[in-house]
C-alpha cells in the first residue's frame, strides 16, 4: 500500500508519522545520535512499517534549508535534499525549516489543539503570525494566497529587545552590558528567563541561585522564591508585547499563536498573567489589535501536522 510519511528532525530526536488526509498515524520517536545520517533514521522507520511503501515525505527540520545541500546546525547531519529523495526512492520530498512546518499546522489545528489567551476572533484567511520561545525564538508570518498558504521567512527572534516598562529597562541594561545588545530571543527564551531572573536579582541585590530555565520556572509555579514568581510575570509581559507587534506587523487576523514547550508549562501562570493587556497596549492602535486573537498551541505534534498540510498543499499543485 502506498503511503506519505512526516519527519520532525530536532538537534537530539527525530520524530516521524505517516500521514493520511491530514491525520498522523504510527508516530515513532527516535533518538538523532543512534544513526549516523538521517537516511538511515528513516529507512529504519521505513522497515518498521513492512506493508507500505513510501512514495513522497516532508521533513522539517532545525536548520536553514534554502539550498540543497541542508546541513544540521545543532547536530551532525547532513545531506543533499535530492540524493535524498534518490536514496529512498521517493517521488517526491519536501525540506523546510522546523519552524514553517510549525506555521503551516496552524491553518488546520482543531479548537481543542489550541487554547485562547484573551478575546477575539480569527478570520479564516487572515494573515497569522506565530511564535516560539524554546532553545531560542522563532518567528514566522503566514499570507493566504490562490495557491494556498504561504510562509514569510525571515529571522525575527534577533530584533531588539524594546522596553516597554521600567522592569524591560532594567533587563535591557542587563542584556546590554553583558553583550553589547538585547536581542528579543535573549528574553523570550529558556535563557532569557535566567537572563531576566538575573537581571532582577542583580537589581534587587539578592544571589541569584538559579542556573536553569526549569528550576526558575519550578520555583515561579509553586511561588517558592519571589523573584522567580517575577522573572515568569515579566516574561509573560514581553511575550504580550512582542505578540502585539507582530499583530501590527502584518494586519494578522488569522491570529497570533505561541509555539514552544516553555509557554505550555507555565499556563497556569500565562492565562493569568498580563499578557493580554500588554498585548493590547499599543496606544492609538489599541482597537486596531483588540479584535486580533491570541492563542496558545496545545497539540505537542503540531509540526507533524505542518509538514503534512505542507506536503499536502505542495502534492496537490503538482498534480493539479
Amino acid at each position: 500500500m502506498m503511503a506519505s510519511f512526516v519527519a520532525d528532525v530536532g538537534g537530539t530526536n527525530i520524530r516521524l508519522a505517516v500521514i493520511e488526509d491530514g491525520h498522523l498515524s504510527h508516530i515513532k520517536k527516535y533518538l538523532c545520535a543512534d544513526f549516523p545520517s538521517i537516511e538511515a533514521a528513516i529507512e529504519h522507520y521505513f522497515a518498521d512499517m513492512p506493508d507500505l511503501i513510501f512514495d513522497c515525505g516532508c521533513i522539517a527540520i532545525a536548520c536553514p534549508t534554502n539550498n540543497d545541500w541542508v546541513k544540521m546546525t545543532n547536530h551532525t547531519w547532513a545531506f543533499s535534499k535530492q540524493a535524498l529523495k534518490a536514496h529512498l526512492r521517493l517521488n517526491w520530498l519536501g525540506v523546510i525549516n522546523d519552524f514553517s512546518a510549525v506555521a503551516h499546522s496552524l491553518p488546520v489545528l482543531r479548537a481543542d489543539q489550541i487554547i485562547q489567551l484573551g478575546t477575539g476572533s480569527r478570520s479564516e484567511t487572515g494573515n497569522i503570525a506565530v511564535f516560539g520561545p524554546g532553545t531560542g525564538l522563532g518567528v514566522e508570518h503566514m499570507t493566504h494566497t490562490a495557491e494556498g498558504w504561504q510562509t514569510l521567512d525571515g529571522e525575527g527572534g534577533h530584533v531588539d529587545f524594546s522596553p516597554c516598562d521600567e522592569t524591560d529597562v532594567v533587563i535591557w541594561r542587563y542584556l546590554q552590558k553583558l553583550h553589547g545588545r538585547a536581542s528579543a530571543e535573549e528574553v523570550m527564551s529558556g535563557r532569557g528567563i535566567v537572563n531576566i531572573y538575573r537581571a532582577l536579582a542583580e537589581d534587587q541585590q539578592h544571589p541569584a541561585t538559579f542556573t536553569e530555565a526549569a528550576q526558575v520556572t519550578a520555583a515561579a509555579l509553586d511561588n517558592s522564591c519571589p523573584i522567580s514568581r517575577q522573572t515568569v510575570e515579566q516574561f509573560c509581559r514581553i511575550l504580550g508585547n512582542f505578540a502585539g507587534n507582530l499583530a501590527l506587523n502584518l494586519a494578522t487576523t488569522g491570529g497570533v499563536f505561541i509555539g514552544g514547550g516553555i509557554a505550555l508549562r507555565i499556563i497556569d501562570i500565562l492565562e493569568h498573567s498580563d499578557f493580554r493587556k500588554c498585548f493590547e497596549n499599543k496606544g492609538q492602535f489599541a482597537d486596531y489589535v483588540k479584535p486580533i486573537p491570541t492563542y496558545l498551541i496545545a497539540e505537542p505534534d503540531h509540526g507533524l501536522l505542518g509538514a503534512g498540510a505542507y506536503l499536502k498543499q505542495q502534492t496537490a499543485s503538482l498534480n493539479a
